[in-house]
């Protein structure tokens, strides 16, 4: 199995799983799996060389019983069609866990961002808002930043749409804050990150201050977590991203590495760091296990080898199915994904909200309001976990997969 059906599979096992618990049935279960609609798309570009290039875009919209879907657009060569299917469903029980009037979608073109320019990639954003544009906006779908994305891409979008459609900021999120976005929004889901191990510590005992924090990705999710655990008191001891890592006994110097990564493209070669193989940093001794990169990067292999005592998935559906079982079984306690990084979708919801009301909310609203939403969402988790004997992954998909048959359930299907 490649690691992406992996993805999908480990969904759909945890979604079985929950389904049991509850008593639903298998047709409940089928209705929860599938997506409500698939689109995949042909985009070609010229490329600066003058040559022309195909791509494939997609957008899997998996349910909308609860709102509109929404859910991150990610620009990736190993993007397809199952890993959007999966990360859609994801969204789905990621807004449904944190209880906001979203569903879930996701979509991503196959290209590798890094190799195109500025010219291309607009260019290839813009065409696929043309090809689906019927399909997405403020009521129906509202795409948000991924991986490979960021906010000037959601820029693109929202003018390609707006050409269509008149100004319609609320048709997407993570946008420039001059055309609608929202402050606090880039460093949401990694700011997110934080508020949940707070409330983790605060229900299970665990000391913040001088707990050792290991993280994997220092993308956007990765620098704003570091950031934010930093702030708890805790202490990065090592970081890596695609192509280097860093250790330092004492924490690492988040602004240096920060500093050489938008230099350099690279967190080795700085000072009083020592070098890591990144393939070694998810097997860093450390008390917090941070993955916020890409999916399945903790399988079956690397598993029994993992030494953090509890890891909270900053990324989308990092741990495998069969990791996650290892895992368990280790007594390594998992903060899912639909909990730990729902920060972003939060805060996409508030941008949404802005938009649609024509307001501008400050930052000590959006974090306020993130600090109520997401800190609700963890103690509901702890809390069912404790009173039914269950992981936290279990918990939460118990509490997700619910809310979205209820909805169903008032829509009539």
């Amino acid at each position: 199995m490649t690691p992406r059906l992996s993805m999908k599979s480990a969904f759909e096992t945890f979604l079985t799983a929950a389904c049991d618990r509850l008593g639903y049935s298998a047709s409940i279960k089928s209705l929860l799996s599938l997506a409500a609609l698939e689109i995949k798309v042909e985009i070609p570009i010229v490329r600066d060389n003058g040559e022309l290039a195909i791509f494939s875009g997609y957008r899997v919209q998996h349910q909308s019983a609860r709102g509109p879907c929404k859910g991150g657009l990610r620009y990736h060569p190993e993007v397809d069609i199952e890993e959007v299917r999966g990360l859609a469903s994801l969204m789905t029980m990621k807004t449904a866990l944190v209880n906001i009037p979203l569903g879930g979608g996701k979509g991503g073109i196959d290209c590798d961002p890094h190799k195109l320019s500025l010219r291309e990639l607009e260019t290839l954003t813009r065409k696929f808002v043309k090809r689906i544009h019927r399909e997405i906006g403020p009521n129906s779908d509202i795409m948000a930043p991924d991986v490979g994305t960021d906010a000037r891409v959601m820029g693109w979008i929202h003018s390609e749409y707006s050409a269509i459609y008149g100004h319609s900021p609320a048709a997407v999120t993570g946008k420039p804050l001059a055309l609608g976005g929202s402050v606090g929004r880039e460093k949401a889901t990694g700011h997110g990150i934080g508020i949940v191990i707070k409330e983790y510590s605060a229900r299970y005992g665990t000391p913040l201050k001088g707990a050792t924090v290991a993280i994997q990705g220092f993308g956007n999710v990765g620098l704003h977590a570091a950031r934010a655990v930093t702030e708890l008191g805790m202490k990065v001891v090592a970081v890596s991203d695609s192509r280097s890592a860093v250790y330092r006994k004492g924490g690492v110097d988040i602004d240096a590495l920060a500093k050489r990564k938008k230099e350099r493209g690279l967190l080795c070669e700085t000072n009083d760091h020592d070098a890591l193989d990144p393939a070694h940093l998810l097997e860093t001794e450390c008390d917090y296990l941070i993955p916020a990169a890409l999916g399945n990067v903790i399988t079956a292999e690397n598993a029994p080898h993992i030494a953090a005592p509890v890891i909270v998935e900053g990324a989308n559906g990092p741990v495998t199915g069969e990791a996650d079982r290892l895992l368990k079984e280790r007594g390594i306690a998992i903060v899912p994904d639909i909990l730990a990084s729902a920060g972003g979708v939060i805060v996409s919801y508030f941008e949404w909200v802005q938009n649609l009301q024509r307001e501008v909310w400050s930052l000590e609203q959006v974090d306020a309001q993130l600090a109520n939403i997401l800190g609700k969402a963890a103690r509901d988790v702890f809390d069912h976990a404790g009173e039914n004997s269950l992981d936290f992954r279990s918990a939460a998909f118990d509490i997700a997969v619910s809310r979205v048959k209820e909805a169903l359930d008032a829509t009539g299907f």
